[in-house]
């Protein structure tokens, strides 16, 4: 089965080449790599014109309109049977891409989750906060959706294609996630979580997301579980 890798970028001068490489060098031979970049400005446009390889295309949004949209336009452009979700920062390692797909090779699941917080490989110890709010978030989510997921923030997501193309993405910016877990709750899908490692930055790394987020997540959990079926 062909896996897409779509890779939301903005702004990501310092790690963009390196993970496109690693991405590259990734275990699944049988790919091809969707990089959305949503209108960076620090360089990251003269990186990712660097990059000569035929698994690469690049897509450049010509304005800025957050994580949700570009993936939505990198879903547009998916033409394997697998499409798998990569940050464009170096938080999650490309080598682990046959645990999250091979419950979908297996004909098992539909979707995979990759959980950051059930598993024994490696997991960088940062903020004590963010870890509480994403225990709470997931909580919050699981309430409404009636599923038993560990890490619903979790960047790592994989889908048969046909599936998310099906769905239709409202959430332009970090929403995405609990939209995207409301939507596929509702619908008759195998729903697996594995374990991952889990490599994460602080803000003078690079780090974009915030409060302000964390707010918008609990909005859209209402939002898509009670109010928006599709």
């Amino acid at each position: 089965m062909k896996l897409s890798i779509i890779i939301p970028c903005f702004n990501e001068i310092n790690t963009v080449l390196k993970l496109v490489n690693s991405v590259i060098n990734s275990p699944v031979k049988d790919k091809e790599i969707i990089i959305v970049d949503d209108f960076s400005t620090d360089g990251t446009r003269d990186q990712l014109r660097k990059i000569n390889n035929e698994q690469v295309r690049i897509i450049y949004h010509d304005k800025n309109l957050g994580k949700g949209a570009a993936l939505k336009t990198g879903f547009n452009f998916a033409s394997g049977e697998i499409c798998l979700i990569q940050d464009a920062d170096l938080e999650y390692d490309p080598q682990e891409y046959p645990l999250l797909i091979e419950p979908i090779i297996k004909n098992i699941a539909d979707v995979v989750y990759g959980s950051r917080f059930q598993s024994g490989r490696p997991h960088r110890v940062v903020y004590f906060w963010h870890r509480i709010g994403n225990g709470f978030l997931t909580l919050l989510s699981n309430f409404f959706t009636d599923l038993n997921l560990s890490d619903m923030e979790t960047c790592y997501k994989a889908f048969r294609t046909e599936i998310i193309k099906s769905i239709n993405i409202q959430e332009k910016r970090f929403g995405f996630e609990p939209e995207i877990t409301a939507k596929i709750s509702k619908m008759d899908l195998r729903i697996y979580e594995v374990g991952i490692s889990y490599y994460g930055r602080t803000y003078k790394e690079g780090k974009k997301i915030n409060w302000k987020d964390g707010l918008r997540a609990i909005y859209c959990i209402f939002k898509y579980n009670l109010f928006i079926k599709k």
